[in-house]
């Protein structure tokens, strides 16, 4: 099938995967998580996992959004070929940094992607390339990391960039940048995140955020994000197993 769209369909809550077993990317996707991000910038995947979590997240009928390293534009166009339904860029500073991640992520006439789509093409079913050429650049949706002072000071300029689809904000960086301290859920960076939100909003895009826990998603629900990313894979798993080994009197 045509991969699942982003677009659309009101709020969605994302897994957020760091680990590369593919047990626990099967795990994630078989919870009542609406999309998987692979985080290659500060998880632990690599090119194989990445496109390991792509096939798994596809055959749950579910989109799977690659965080490629910092700079490292070349992955961006890999995990589209893989199947990924979006790719989020980190650290976006300048309508330069935008016009360059559009440049490899679509074809043209909005970017120069090279051609060579043949994992998705038989992934998702698309008859032949031609097929799934016609419809990427709609489908697959590119997200500009906002987590920097000039990310937020020059947030209209890039998101007048043709080809930019829509942004994740970054929370923890964006205290960190703006702020002067590491508080992802002060008063501060959530308007902060309110008035990216609206911003994203009015230029009609895709505002995505990390969300670090339920509370958050609720909030980012209640500003206006279509999706949010939900703590990961790693601290679920810690949280699960000190709770469990804490209820156990020994």
């Amino acid at each position: 099938m045509p991969i699942p769209s982003l677009r659309g369909g009101g709020f969605r809550l994302s897994a957020w995967s760091s680990l590369p077993d593919t047990g626990v990317l099967e795990s994630l996707m078989a919870a009542s998580f609406d999309a998987i991000v692979l985080d290659m910038q500060h998880g632990m995947h690599d090119v194989r996992s990445m496109e390991a979590g792509i096939t798994i997240a596809a055959r749950a009928g579910k989109p799977a959004i690659v965080r490629v390293p910092v700079g490292d534009l070349a992955f961006v166009s890999r995990a589209l070929d893989f199947g990924a339904a979006a790719v989020i860029l980190p650290m976006i500073e300048t309508v330069e940094d935008a016009r360059a991640f559009v440049d490899v992520a679509k074809y043209p006439p909005l970017g120069n992607r090279s051609f060579g789509p043949s994992r998705t093409v038989a992934l998702h079913g698309y008859g032949i390339g031609a097929d799934y050429m016609r419809a990427a650049n709609d489908s697959t949706l590119t997200l500009a990391m906002i987590e920097t002072q000039s990310a937020y000071r020059d947030l209209d300029a890039i998101l007048a960039v043709e080809g930019i689809d829509g942004v994740l904000v970054g929370p923890a960086d964006l205290s960190v940048a703006l702020l002067g301290r590491l508080d992802p859920n002060c008063a501060e960076t959530i308007e902060l995140t309110a008035h990216i939100a609206h911003r994203v909003a009015a230029a009609g895009k895709f505002a995505s955020i990390y969300a670090s826990d339920a509370e958050a998603a609720h909030r980012a629900k209640a500003q206006g994000f279509h999706l949010a990313g939900i703590s990961s894979d790693m601290a679920m798993l810690k949280s699960a197993a000190d709770s469990l080994a804490g209820s156990v009197e020994r």
